[in-house]
């Protein structure tokens, strides 16, 4: 039988070399598969009529609490796996008070994801109804992820916050960085390639549509600009039409702008502006 030796020990030696951690015997991530049944009970708590089975005659707090009990368990796990890419000492202390913490924020979440599905409602006259909205449509979906996955990143565990949003950007072409802070009443109409980047700032009553994005004006720095604002800001009750693209830390979108589609935009607009592309002139031979 032909061995490897010399190739395992090439990997070996690469292993060695690597500046990323490759072979720790305590080195443990958070599981996937995990992560997402995380979210899958967080679903059930949030929207029971649609996600969840219970008996007819339990009452909702009696529902509620064992399954809250639950995501703390859960959570609190995963959140020790992921403390423990850093942290050797106390890691089971400080999850069980992290988890603690999430779960005590997800009350004002669910309140907060109502307003999504009404300002979605609101905004997409082909939605028969709020309850549609909360079960099939994939804007709602993702900003459900990114609601839940911001109490964490809030909370600075890492890699599991990623791992939502992640999740979520494969299953609806949706990428919000869980970073990016997004107020009430936030509405993505069919959703499909829109990108949020970490330090965007998002206020109330804001919509965008398909192929939207808000970005950074240029990420050659690398990690030299991690932490610095390099994502817009879009104040209160703006729409932004697909294909827009605005970036820059510094560029602002006044409050009730309208942007209009294909637009590409790298400086602040004032507030109650329309901005528009001039269409190109259509050639038909």
């Amino acid at each position: 039988m032909k061995t490897f030796d010399k190739i395992a020990k090439e990997m070996a030696d690469s292993y060695a070399k690597s500046e990323i951690t490759m072979f720790e015997s305590d080195f443990t991530l958070p599981d996937r598969d995990a992560v997402i049944d995380i979210l899958n009970d967080i679903k059930k708590l949030m929207f029971p009529a649609y996600f969840a089975s219970f008996d007819s005659n339990e009452s909702a707090q009696c529902f509620a609490e064992p399954l809250i009990n639950a995501i703390y368990f859960k959570i609190k796990k995963q959140i020790a796996h992921a403390l423990s890419f850093k942290e050797k000492k106390n890691i089971l202390d400080e999850a069980g008070k992290l988890a603690s913490e999430f779960v005590e924020a997800l009350p004002k979440t669910h309140k907060t994801l109502l307003t999504d599905a009404q300002a979605t409602f609101e905004g997409d006259p082909a939605a028969q109804s709020k309850e549609e909205i909360v079960f099939s449509y994939p804007g709602f979906f993702a900003i459900f992820v990114y609601r839940v996955a911001h109490l964490l990143y809030l909370l600075k565990i890492p890699f599991i916050p990623r791992m939502m949003t992640e999740y979520a950007h494969g299953l609806t072409g949706i990428d919000i960085n869980p970073g990016a802070e997004i107020d009430e009443y936030f509405f993505i109409d069919h959703g499909t390639g829109v990108v949020i980047g970490e330090t965007t700032v998002i206020g109330k009553h804001v919509k965008l549509y398909q192929g939207v994005t808000l970005g950074a004006l240029s990420p050659r720095k690398g990690q030299v600009l991690s932490g610095v604002k390099r994502h817009p800001t879009v104040k209160d009750n703006v729409t932004i039409y697909s294909g827009a693209s605005i970036l820059g830390g510094e560029t602002v979108i006044g409050e009730g702008a309208i942007i209009g589609g294909n637009s590409f935009i790298t400086e602040s607009v004032a507030e109650n502006t329309r901005v528009s592309v001039k269409l190109p002139e259509l050639i038909i031979k």
